[in-house]
């Protein structure tokens, strides 16, 4: 969902393989090796300064930190093949607290959110107000 011209997303990458403290460390974040279609198109679709939620999948599954789009879709130097693509992110800042996976489920405004419905695709577009949900209310929430 587009916010006037800013579209929102969330990126989902193993922590083994690359995890937030060390994009945060580093300042840059390469998403490689994605081939769904899907996800491909979606990468297609980001814009410059789009606001981005990153999800440690497969261990921690949560999301742990804000970033942005810093460079737009390009061929992904992984692939010889120039139909996979990727982009280049810069991160923003850690959240106040990893948001669970488990909790987003418990939260009946994310139940169509990809992140449960498609939960295998890496790369997909969230509304101004499901990031809103999660950047905020959800990752300030004290837990009790």
């Amino acid at each position: 969902m587009k916010t006037n011209g800013k579209r929102f997303w969330l990126v989902k990458f193993a922590p083994f393989r690359t995890s937030w403290s060390e994009i945060v460390r580093r300042g840059t974040f390469t998403l490689r090796g994605v081939r769904s279609p899907s996800a491909r198109n979606n990468l297609k679709d980001m814009l410059l300064h789009d606001p981005v939620l990153f999800y440690h999948s497969q261990q921690e599954r949560a999301i742990v930190g804000l970033m942005e789009v810093y460079r737009k879709a390009y061929s992904d130097p992984a692939s010889a093949d120039p139909q996979w693509l990727t982009c280049d992110f810069a991160p923003i800042r850690s959240l106040a607290r990893p948001v669970s996976l488990a909790e987003i489920k418990a939260d009946f405004r994310l139940a169509g959110i990809g992140l449960v419905r498609q939960p295998r695709l890496a790369v997909m577009p969230l509304t101004a107000q499901e990031f809103d949900i999660i950047a905020n209310e959800m990752a300030n929430k004290s837990m009790e």
